[in-house]
């Protein structure tokens, strides 16, 4: 069974494991130290929060600009409702917006940024909003 570990630098790891501790996050203590902490996301989906130093250790190069956007995590909900309370919950505690919401079709979809400037992505996909075309058959 795959896994995933998404690494991400943090300039301060006590405080990065408060603000998702508030989002409701746990951590697994196994990859734990003073310069780590592994979030728990999902069974088999992790973020490393690894202080800036302990981060340039697997890194060539410089950590990205906090004005750049280096990635996008973008993690599922269950509804449009769980997308507000997350999103409204991490903005409370010191997240800051992104981009505006997108409701469009399926996707309920809204943003922001941890602490560190990385961008958050919530979204609830109804699946039964989706518009199949048939699959055109060859004669």
């Amino acid at each position: 069974m795959r896994q995933i570990y998404v690494n991400l630098p943090v300039r301060d790891l006590e405080a990065s494991k408060r603000f998702f501790t508030e989002l409701g996050f746990s951590f697994d203590t196994t990859f734990q130290d003073e310069t780590a902490t592994c979030m728990v996301v999902e069974e088999n989906i992790f973020v490393m929060l690894l202080t800036e130093a302990r981060f340039r250790d697997f890194i060539v190069g410089d950590i990205a600009d906090r004005d750049t956007t280096e990635v996008l995590v973008a993690i599922s909900a269950d509804s449009p409702e769980e997308v507000d309370r997350l999103v409204d919950r991490a903005l409370e505690v010191g997240g800051s917006p992104w981009k505006p919401t997108i409701a469009q079709g399926p996707m309920y979809c809204r943003t922001f940024r941890d602490p560190d400037g990385h961008v958050w992505e919530v979204l609830h996909m109804d699946l039964s909003k989706l518009q199949t075309q048939p699959v055109a058959s060859e004669a």
